[in-house]
């Protein structure tokens, strides 16, 4: 409901608008022809107090001021509301201002990716690519990364809203005991960001064809002042809630190929808990099912234990594929690390995975950093309590050697399949990471391995069976 001292401003913007005005608590956006005019509302609710009409200018031009980098050209401008010698209220005018509302680009139907019914995996590529844009350019800022203010918040708020005081307790000493020294430690290396601060499904939109982050927290510059990887860890709840585990974790492997900060992964069971419990007691201040949210926030804090698994084979025998399958059921939320050699590569070169490298990206002195990257990454996964699967062709004894290093307890599986069957696989790849072709593969076919110890398995339809058998996971979930 809008307040009674901003009506005149709402009727102004009513008559121009060709659609119901859309209303949240603190706003309502007025829909007319290829514009939308945000008003915020002179309300005051505790943590956040718009009554006053500087404040609302003030915080329509930061919301300007955040969003329109990442979002260029769906945020375009603040606009007063004056009055006229007339006595009228008009849009812009020289006038003294009485209002003020934020002029964007309207959305058409169905933009918002809350609302998509499936999230294919080029989407769930394209929103980690967003999210790790966005985050690649914001610069460092100061701060600890300490969240025992958020924890003791949500406390207040879950028991406010009726959550059980007994879950909300234990759920209390569970995320205190994970405020750990590497959150600041985090924090000290530059992980702190003035992020998001909301970014969930509600807050992506397609514009011009993209995912593309919108309405950014603008009232309340300590909360959105964190580490990355705890504004991620909200789309990766929101994205697990509505699409499920594997999704989740295919956006969270990307934006590791994209950023290459595997070390977040150590803040997940506590930052993932946080967002959760956070839609939690939102969801039962509006009366809504909130259960399944205080569940999700009790099993993040509770992970399943680290391992390490690496696939080695040569091209085209479905080390990637496997990997992706064996991923979301391996390790805490929302499931392994998948560091791969060919997107390591790509991104020591500057390049989303899908680009081809030259011939002098492959020299030995560049495949010898990107390995003792691989297994920096995998090292760093595991050291934080979290799971990974290392995939590359693993040709070389040392290079078997250094992974199987890098955690523990440690797995090695070895794809074979008949190197007729692997040309046509090769072949018929497009839009990989990898640029291994023909040549390639018959120069690896044609080098001995050595002895390689770790279980063989055929690269056939039955692969990703016997490997979740060997590695004790559940059978498959997919039809």
């Amino acid at each position: 409901m809008i307040p009674e001292g901003q009506s005149e401003a709402a009727g102004v913007l009513a008559a121009l608008a060709d659609a119901p005005v859309v209303e949240t608590h603190i706003s309502a956006v007025f829909l007319a022809g290829d514009r939308a005019f945000k008003l915020k509302k002179a309300v005051d609710l505790g943590f956040l107090d718009f009554t006053a009409l500087t404040e609302r200018e003030r915080l329509l031009r930061r919301e300007l001021e955040l969003n329109a980098p990442h979002a260029p050209g769906l945020y375009r401008a603040v606009h007063p509301l004056t009055r006229g010698e007339d006595g009228a209220l008009r849009l812009g005018g020289a006038g003294a201002p009485v209002e003020w509302v934020l002029e964007m680009a309207r959305l058409p139907a169905g933009a918002v990716l809350d609302a998509a019914e499936a999230l294919p995996p080029a989407m769930l590529d394209a929103m980690a690519d967003a999210a790790a844009a966005m985050h690649q350019a914001i610069a460092p800022v100061a701060g600890d990364g300490d969240l025992a203010p958020v924890i003791a918040q949500c406390e207040t708020a879950a028991l406010e809203t009726g959550l059980p005081p007994a879950r909300v307790a234990a759920w209390v000493a569970g995320a205190r005991a994970r405020l750990t020294p590497a959150l600041r430690e985090r924090a000290a290396a530059g992980a702190i960001r003035r992020c998001h601060g909301d970014l969930h499904l509600g807050n992506l939109c397609l514009w011009e064809g993209r995912p593309t982050p919108f309405d950014a927290l603008e009232f309340d510059e300590r909360l959105a002042t964190i580490d990355v990887g705890y504004d991620l860890a909200f789309l990766l709840m929101d994205v697990e809630r509505l699409h499920g585990r594997p999704a989740a974790n295919r956006l969270l492997n990307r934006y590791v190929a994209r950023t290459g900060d595997a070390g977040l992964v150590g803040g997940l069971p506590l930052w993932l808990s946080l967002r959760a419990v956070i839609r939690a007691h939102v969801e039962a201040r509006r009366g809504r099912p909130w259960d399944a949210l205080l569940a999700m926030a009790e099993a993040y804090l509770a992970p399943a234990p680290p391992r390490l698994i690496a696939i080695g084979g040569l091209p085209g025998t479905g080390k990637s594929t496997l990997a992706r399958a064996l991923a979301p059921d391996l390790g805490p939320a929302p499931g392994a690390l998948v560091l791969r050699s060919d997107e390591i590569r790509k991104r020591r070169h500057g390049v989303a995975p899908e680009v081809r490298l030259p011939p002098d990206a492959y020299t030995p002195e560049a495949s010898a950093g990107v390995f003792a990257e691989l297994a920096a990454m995998a090292r760093a996964a595991v050291a934080a309590g979290h799971a990974a699967i290392a995939d590359a062709v693993f040709l070389r004894p040392g290079e078997r050697a250094r992974i199987a290093a890098a955690g523990s307890p440690f797995d090695g599986l070895w794809l074979e399949a008949p190197l007729d069957l692997l040309r046509r696989r090769v072949a018929s790849r497009t839009g990989d990471a990898s640029d291994a072709d023909i040549a390639v593969l018959e120069g690896a076919a044609a080098r001995d391995a050595g002895d390689v110890t770790w279980t063989r398995l055929p690269a056939d339809g039955e692969a990703e069976a016997r490997a979740r058998v060997l590695l004790d996971l559940p059978p498959s979930a997919r039809t």
